[in-house]
């Protein structure tokens, strides 16, 4: 009796983990009590004391343990890129997640959380394999508490928990089935990955009808065009009261100093596909005009010859750059696209300390990416990525003088500042704190080389690639601004009649148009008046 109690305790505890920490224990009358742990343990203890029937109970614990893992999983998906996980897609990010904590915690830290993690998994299922094996004959209880009995009433009682409120929902909350209910969305989310391959195919297809050069990309008049993303920077930044507190004055007071400089900006906002992270399913919509919500989207289109941005600008005559400090592994994706030059972190000259996860500070991408626009010889097209406001928000480095920034070993005072991203990652206070701020120093970034760097032959246009995390800004709003600045007001009147408005702000009564819109329409509205080809 003691052991099928404690059985279905720790079962029943490792279902039921991830939902007691979002919603409480007692957020429903049977939020406490798992349909499938007391069906489980009561169908287990029915089994003979054979040999077979303790194998299984070692294999039973060790699913049961994959399941809880998988069940925690999900609950951090939800609560960082606001999705469910999907098992037939989301395991490659295994290896990001490790370097990731290896980034913001060490390699030592990482490793001890993995050993820790190894070490419960095992002494749970060993403590399971035990506990659900069958007892010999001779150490059964007698009398009534029998495992046979007692083993019957876990099972009818779970079974009539699990059905119970379905009927008569007003009368008794049903008991949760997290592990049937995770299964079963599995299976689903695995028959949907099968459609969508061939619904996907067929965008493939359907290649947009673009004009011929000279017409293609005309009316740029052969102007250098920078597409930059400001990781995290969703619309909470100017929507939340805490972090617009921090951004919107920065903003303000930017307008001013771009127009005593002689720059126009007009601002406006795309709808993102990714929340919380993975930012190349935003730079991949922005550049193909494929809608790329998952990875099985993105990879399709790697593995198709379907052309993006930067085939069109390389068939008007530019050439062009990818610059990506985030990118620290090899990265056939590039070659794949076809960019001329790649810069990536382990390319670009930068001789300061890494900031945790942030592999250089933006002031030094942005003095970087100038140096490019300014030995270009001809026309150049420059999508890059800015790091410094990725997560977890620390240290946030002071800005320097542009001609001191150099190789940036300048910022080699920087690299502890801040609080320890282990210490971090526990205070969701301190999080919303660091990512305000270092969202205003990756926007003053811009706006600095903006001033110093922008001229007459150059268009910025620097776009939020996704909402960060909603367990911290408490959004799940896939909306990210977007800012267009140039010397040449002409160049701005396409995106005005896109129904961008003058300013640093988005006009909240305008349409919110979708990335996968972007490459098109660009296209389009930059190009010279000649009949559209194929």
């Amino acid at each position: 009796m003691v052991r099928l109690v404690g059985a279905w305790v720790l079962v029943n505890g490792l279902l039921l983990a991830p939902s007691w920490i979002v919603a409480g224990v007692f957020d429903t009358p049977f939020a406490w009590l798992s349909v499938e742990a007391t069906v489980l343990v009561g169908a287990m203890a029915l089994l003979p004391a054979r040999p077979w029937a303790r194998v299984l109970a070692w294999v039973v614990g060790g699913a049961v343990v994959l399941l809880a893992m998988a069940l925690v999983a999900n609950l951090v998906f939800e609560q960082s890129l606001g999705r469910a996980l999907d098992l037939s897609l989301d395991l490659y990010l295994l290896d990001a997640v490790y370097r990731l904590a290896v980034g913001n915690l060490g390699r030592t830290i990482t490793w001890l959380a993995i050993v820790g993690a190894v070490g419960v998994g095992t002494a749970c299922v060993a403590g399971l394999g035990w506990l659900l094996s069958p007892l010999r004959g001779d150490s059964v209880e007698e009398g009534w508490f029998t495992p046979a009995r007692v083993g019957s009433g876990f099972v009818v009682v779970g079974i009539v928990l699990g059905v119970a409120g379905f009927g008569l929902p007003s009368v008794v909350a049903r008991a949760p089935a997290p592990a049937l209910a995770f299964v079963y969305r599995q299976s689903l989310e695995f028959g949907a990955r099968r459609e969508e391959r061939a619904t996907f195919f067929a965008d493939l297809q359907n290649e947009p009808a673009l004009p011929a050069p000279p017409a293609l990309l005309g009316r740029l008049e052969g102007r250098a065009v920078v597409l930059a993303y400001v990781e995290s920077y969703g619309m909470a930044a100017l929507d939340d009261p805490q972090f617009a507190s921090v951004v919107r004055p920065l903003l303000d007071s930017a307008q001013g100093r771009l127009d005593a400089a002689g720059i126009h900006q007009v601002t406006g906002s795309f709808v993102s596909p990714t929340l919380g992270g993975q930012s190349w399913y935003a730079h991949g919509t922005m550049l193909s005009g494929l809608w790329l919500e998952n990875q099985l989207r993105y990879e399709l289109l790697l593995t198709s010859e379907r052309e993006t941005l930067v085939d069109d600008f390389r068939r008007a005559g530019y050439r062009t750059a990818t610059v990506m400090p985030a990118i620290t592994t090899p990265w056939p994706e590039a070659v794949r696209i076809g960019y001329d030059e790649v810069h990536t972190a382990q390319s670009m000259p930068y001789a300061g300390p890494p900031l945790y996860w942030v592999t250089m500070p933006d002031q030094f991408t942005w003095s970087f990416m100038g140096a490019l626009l300014r030995d270009a010889t001809g026309p150049v097209f420059i999508e890059a990525g800015m790091v410094s406001s990725h997560a977890p928000w620390t240290p946030i480095v002071p800005l320097v003088e542009w001609d001191d920034v150099g190789d940036g070993s300048v910022f080699e005072a920087q690299r502890m500042e801040g609080d320890p991203p282990e210490e971090a990652w526990w205070d969701v206070d301190i999080l919303r704190s660091g990512y305000a701020h270092s969202l205003a120093y990756s926007l003053e970034s811009m706006l600095q080389f903006t001033e110093r760097y922008l001229d007459e032959r150059t268009l910025l246009i620097v776009a939020g690639d996704h909402q960060a995390a909603p367990w911290v800004t408490g959004s799940s709003s896939p909306n990210v601004p977007v800012h267009v600045m140039a010397r040449d007001a002409a160049l701005l009147e396409p995106f005005e009649e896109l129904g961008f408005v003058r300013g640093a702000f988005p006009d909240a009564s305008q349409a919110v148009h979708r990335m996968d819109e972007f490459r098109t329409w660009f296209v389009g509205a930059y190009s010279g008046s000649e009949a559209p080809q194929r």
